[in-house]
């Protein structure tokens, strides 16, 4: 019997219909299609549109149809873990209302708040429960309806975000494939930089904090730029050095599609060529916890069992972190 690990061993992602252009946004906010590509290398996003409509459905499609793919029944989930940054509620849990939508009646569920790095912090997280051998069938999902925290009259941040979600899988596996290593890592002064101000319990919402917008993402982009690109680039350069691994070991880098500047710089440390970085910011924009699992959502196809992945991810906290795995199918 071989060592037990987490393997990733199905995935699907969602996204919602309305595609919202630049040249939309431009009617919107003083911007326009070239400024945000040289910057960011967006040229669309999803919205969510409808009435009582959030992070949950986002969710709730995705992993209905990941069981669909895997052909399992939602009452054989042992847990769920959502990774998001815009909840329904503050509580109860998104996963626990994702849990009631899919009727996953066997599951235990929570919430892992990590911003952008949600994902990551929740993948690794999960696969703890399936290498102790409490548990066989994890779902992680990374789902965020950023449209509901963004301005549109804020050109520096309503130009990145976009809305969507993918889950993932996790069974355990003796092969030697899955999860092989973790690093994850934190620094809370980086809350002044990226933050929503208001509805937590320093600051509760009152009409004065609507009225003053601070329901809304807040980011000083120069100076979360700067972490990103070094914290995100030295962190996914750390986890190849740790397990002996070269640019050319490496089959995909799976960045977090934060901005296309921030993902070159990561790749470039790591010595892995633009061939091998999976990318589409171009179309959905950061969707928080949600890019990861669409990349590997949209890439399935050219994924081969054994395949070397370095996940890496960089978030508001600040948060940051990369995972290597091993494809399992």
């Amino acid at each position: 019997m071989g060592k037990l690990t987490a393997a990733i061993t199905g995935v699907n992602g969602w996204v919602p219909e309305y595609k919202l252009t630049n040249h939309e946004l431009s009617t919107m906010v003083d911007t326009n299609d070239e400024w945000i590509v040289s910057r960011t290398g967006i040229r669309e996003r999803r919205i969510l549109k409808g009435k009582g409509l959030g992070a949950s459905d986002l969710g709730a499609n995705a992993v209905e149809g990941l069981l669909k793919k895997k052909n399992l029944k939602a009452d054989e989930i042992d847990l769920i873990i959502c990774a998001t940054a815009t909840p329904d509620m503050l509580f109860p849990s998104t996963a626990c209302i994702i849990a009631d939508k899919i009727k996953a009646k066997n599951a235990f569920c929570f919430d892992l708040m990590a911003a952008c790095s949600g994902f990551l912090f929740s993948l690794s997280t999960a696969s703890m429960y399936i290498q102790s051998g409490a548990y066989k069938k994890v779902v992680v999902v990374g789902a965020d309806k950023m449209s509901s925290i963004v301005d549109y009259e804020d050109r520096t941040t309503c130009i990145i975000f976009g809305d969507g979600a993918g889950a993932v899988l996790l069974e355990p596996n003796e092969e030697g494939l899955g999860i092989q290593d973790a690093i994850l890592k934190s620094d809370g002064s980086g809350r002044d930089y990226l933050n929503m101000k208001a509805g937590g319990s320093v600051n509760p919402s009152t009409y004065k904090t609507v009225d003053a917008k601070e329901h809304y993402i807040y980011q000083d982009g120069k100076t979360v730029f700067k972490f990103a690109v070094t914290n995100m680039a030295d962190v996914s350069a750390e986890i190849m050095e740790r397990n002996n691994l070269k640019g050319d070991d490496v089959a995909w880098l799976v960045p977090h599609q934060a901005n296309k500047r921030i993902i070159d710089a990561t790749a470039r440390r790591m010595g892995v060529g633009s061939e091998k970085v999976m990318l589409n910011i171009e179309k959905y924009g950061n969707t928080t916890n949600g890019t990861i699992p669409l990349c590997l959502w949209e890439w399935e196809d050219k994924l081969s069992k054994g395949d070397n992945l370095v996940l890496a991810a960089f978030g508001g906290g600040f948060t940051w972190g990369s995972i290597y795995l091993k494809w399992a199918y």
